[in-house]
């Protein structure tokens, strides 16, 4: 098995036009509070958002493909501005095939970042899969970089600034 705690080439990184992420062990640390009236309740990382505004600036497409269908990715992608979202999806590369149809992008210019077994196939299509550092044993196998930080404690923003920088915009981008 290769190194794949190393981050991607800056080559491979400057090809990248669209970032899809999972949401729940990936925007989130996976844990749902539930309030006695019922209410689910997520907490998020803020540098996470924060690199998702910068991928804005830097004019990247971003994605959500999350198995769940909770209100709580709605209000996060809203807030976020992210325009492509797919929710309550189990194959994956179903959306994945769309949104590079959609945007007439190549596998080689999508990064797709996962963590549980429904993201497995999706990390090896994409031209860069990665997996958070908490991410199944079985995804991170699979994948091309697998993050130092876990999901929902920077590991966007650890990808965000990797392909910022190899694409000369990551100081750009907070301006």
């Amino acid at each position: 098995m290769s190194n794949n705690n190393r981050v991607p080439s800056k080559t491979a990184l400057k090809k990248i036009r669209l970032l899809i992420f999972d949401f729940d062990g990936v925007f989130t640390d996976n844990f749902v509070y539930l309030g006695e009236d019922g209410q689910e309740h997520k907490r998020f990382f803020v540098p996470d958002g924060v690199g998702i505004w910068m991928l804005h600036m830097a004019n990247l497409q971003i994605a959500i493909v999350s198995g769940n269908n909770t209100r709580t990715t709605n209000v996060r992608a809203r807030r976020l501005k992210i325009e492509h979202v797919y929710k309550n999806v189990r194959d994956k590369t179903k959306p994945y095939a769309q949104l590079k149809k959609k945007l007439k992008l190549t596998d080689g210019e999508c990064l797709f970042m996962g963590d549980d077994l429904t993201d497995w196939k999706v990390v090896q299509l994409a031209g860069i899969g990665v997996a958070p550092a908490d991410a199944r044993p079985e995804v991170k196998k699979v994948a091309d970089w697998v993050t130092k930080k876990p999901g929902g404690h920077g590991a966007i923003r650890e990808v965000v600034d990797a392909v910022l920088k190899a694409q000369g915009q990551w100081m750009t981008a907070y301006q």
